[in-house]
């Protein structure tokens, strides 16, 4: 390893979804640097929009070689044996063939009117029960778990208790070690438990043609079954229901960007791209990968067997890639933005996740015109600004941002 003092990270306390202060002088000044995480060994940040592209797709940096290493990283729990995460192709492409036929384009066009239906029958809850509402809990969350779980197999009635135990998975602070190391137990031995029944009596779900495809095809083991299974039930609701409330803040606070909608809600396929590029929805790093030679980037020479965290939220905000990164424009053309990944291990739910969020996007819009914040805009009209808004409750201890709560109203 190098012998650069590495700096503290993450560098500073993330507020509401503003991006890292420090991310833009280090894009200009000191694009690759050494950090160290709560959690594992040092690493390299790369915050360049290219140098992270290079990260995630050049195959001289591994996910696999992070196997039986502290790798660098901001929560306690590292993926478990036989994670999706913690191989490289082929492996990775093996695993990755299993399940990819449920989120092709295609097939994910053909859940568009069933998922329109869903939101479209949260929205008439929320109008029966009144203004205000909570949007998290009323259409943020129902909306992606009822999809996933309908996909997955997995019954609806059980949220309550998959949602303590995603948080535990994605845990930075907001449990102990002891009680991640429980919830993430309990969400193995929950997953075990379908993956049983469906032996007892197969279903035509996704988690029954894993089974078939473990039994009967020899194609995966039983580690790699439930680690996807679990990460398909975790990522299939988590980051899309942080991402609708995200949204609707974002917009609701940049009112000329809702208005723009509004006149014109064929911008909202475009509107989600750019609302992805815009909101930093994790704490900062990705995931680490781990150099297999020497290799420059950023200027400098990242030596064999080193880590390095390729930071999305920092490249999504590249000025030398986005003109005027840190504007919201609904209208943006370029480069495409890099929220779902790249490379191997691109978001294979992005698909998916693109529908639901139009669809949110689309039937608020078309049902609540004029939704608003419940108790009070920012005063700076911005993301976070010096003004607060009454009501609305952050995500704290997790890696994903967010409103736990965002109360909201219309006219």
């Amino acid at each position: 390893m190098t012998t650069t003092e590495p700096r503290p990270y993450p560098f500073s306390t993330p507020e509401r979804l503003d991006p890292e202060p420090l991310f833009a002088e280090l894009r200009e000044r000191q694009p690759l640097v050494r950090v160290r995480l709560p959690y594992g060994e040092p690493g390299w940040l790369a915050t360049r929009y290219e140098d992270v592209k290079v990260v995630l797709g050049d195959p001289r940096f591994s996910r696999a070689a992070a196997t039986g290493r502290d790798e660098p990283r901001t929560r306690l729990h590292q993926a478990p044996p036989g994670n999706i995460m913690s191989l490289d192709p082929p492996e990775h492409s093996r695993l990755r063939r299993l399940v990819t036929k449920a989120f092709t384009a295609r097939r994910v066009e053909q859940l568009r009117p069933w998922t329109r239906r869903i939101a479209d029958g949260l929205v008439d809850a929320m109008l029966a029960k009144g203004s205000p509402a909570d949007l998290v809990e009323d259409f943020a969350l129902p909306l992606p778990i009822t999809v996933i779980c309908e996909l997955l197999g997995v019954p609806y009635e059980d949220r309550v208790d998959f949602r303590v135990w995603s948080d535990a998975f994605l845990s930075t602070t907001k449990f102990t070690p002891a009680e991640v190391v429980e919830h993430v137990g309990r969400l193995r031995e929950y997953m075990a438990g379908l993956v049983a029944a469906r032996r007892e009596a197969p279903t035509d779900d996704l988690i029954g043609a894993l089974v078939v495809a473990r039994d009967e095809e020899d194609r995966l083991s039983e580690d790699e079954l439930l680690s996807l299974a679990e990460g398909l039930l975790v990522a299939g609701h988590e980051t899309t229901a942080s991402q609708i409330p995200n949204f609707a803040y974002v917009l609701l606070t940049h009112p000329e960007q809702w208005e723009l909608l509004r006149a014109d809600p064929d911008l909202v396929p475009r509107a989600v791209e750019e609302l992805m590029r815009f909101v930093p929805l994790g704490l900062g790093a990705g995931i680490a990968r781990y150099a297999l030679e020497d290799v420059e980037l950023g200027g400098v020479l990242v030596r064999a067997g080193e880590p390095v965290l390729p930071v999305l939220n920092s490249a999504n905000r590249d000025g030398s890639v986005y003109p005027d990164p840190d504007r919201l424009d609904l209208r943006r053309q370029g480069a495409s933005h890099v929220g779902f990944g790249h490379g191997p291990h691109h978001c294979l739910g992005a698909p998916l996740a693109r529908m639901e969020l139009q669809v949110a996007l689309d039937v608020l819009l078309r049902r609540l015109p004029g939704l608003r914040l419940a108790e009070g805009e920012d005063e700076n009209g911005g993301i976070g600004g010096s003004g607060g808004i009454g009501g609305i409750e952050w995500k704290d201890g997790l890696a994903t941002r967010g409103p736990a709560r965002l109360p909201v109203a219309w006219d």
